[in-house]
């Protein structure tokens, strides 16, 4: 299917587009209007764009249903100031309850059940209950468009954090494990991070990947190793030697049952080596692969 967005409702090309591009984390946001009035409200265009200066950005965009705009972008443009929450699985409930059109003046705080405290450096409030808090200042509020849909990017610069010391390591930085964090998803789909869907990729630093192109053909065309794989094999900064003090005792077993066909020994020794990287253990799945040259 191809679609060509300009053709389409608003209202579908918003939902391709929200199923699609996910997850996205939650700026959930406290403002306040220059009379005092609060609003808290959550907002899934939301990410992190520089570290110095420390910027986010979050982008309450007009209804598709009938082009209003929302109580935040109103008090951001009045008051320049925010108070972002990073929403955990703990507080998702409630944090779905305040994204319910009330009228002017009603305090979700109070409707979802969240604690009001003061800010130490601007005039909206924190919600207690979240783990991580933000204060910010506004640097731009940028509209993207007059019509239902279109985003305004509120530009906010991070003054303030507050963490939570039970999500923090030994090393009092945030440990990834504790967070629980929620993301959105389309239409009425969240996820949760946490142990069961958390994983690890190298990342590669100074010392450059050879790349998929450089790997030897009989791995490269294997049929049992997968891109996720071969992407492992190839983020090595050269191909490793052959250690002759590797042992294994199914790679041992592989090799004496298929002594008599090289071609399904390989086979078999990229199929074991295929279980090593899903495992990422990826120097142990390398011997095996060079196991059979040795």
């Amino acid at each position: 299917m191809e679609l060509i967005l300009k053709n389409l409702k608003p209202h579908d090309a918003q939902n391709y587009l929200q199923h699609a591009i996910a997850p996205r984390p939650i700026c959930f946001a406290s403002t306040i209007d220059s009379s005092g009035q609060v609003n808290l409200s959550p907002f899934s265009f939301f990410n992190l764009f520089s570290s110095n200066p420390p910027i986010v950005i979050f982008s309450p965009a007009r209804r598709v249903r009938d082009n209003t705009t929302k109580h935040t972008l109103e008090n951001v443009l009045e008051v320049p100031e925010v108070a972002i929450h990073i929403v955990d699985y703990a507080m998702v409930q409630q944090m779905s309850l305040t994204s319910c059109e009330y009228g002017k003046g009603v305090n979700e705080f109070v409707k979802a059940g969240f604690t009001e405290i003061p800010s130490t450096t601007i005039r909206p409030p924190l919600v207690k209950e979240s783990k991580i808090k933000m204060e910010c200042r506004v640097l731009e509020v940028k509209a993207l468009g007059t019509e239902g849909g279109a985003g305004n990017l509120v530009i906010c610069e991070v003054l303030v954090m507050h963490i939570d010391d039970n999500i923090l390591d030994e090393h009092q930085k945030i440990d990834q494990t504790k967070i629980e964090h929620v993301a959105r998803l389309g239409g009425d789909w969240y996820c949760k991070v946490d142990n069961h869907s958390l994983f690890k990729v190298a990342k590669p630093n100074t010392n450059l990947g050879i790349g998929l192109d450089q790997l030897p053909a009989s791995i490269r065309n294997s049929k049992f190793l997968r891109g996720n794989h071969l992407g492992q094999l190839a983020n090595v900064h050269s191909i490793p030697d052959i250690d002759p003090a590797f042992t294994d005792e199914k790679v041992t077993h592989i090799t004496q049952y298929f002594s008599m066909n090289p071609e399904d020994m390989e086979q078999e020794l990229h199929r074991y080596a295929a279980t090593l990287l899903d495992s990422n253990q990826v120097d142990r799945a390398w011997q095996v692969l060079l196991y059979q040259s040795a």
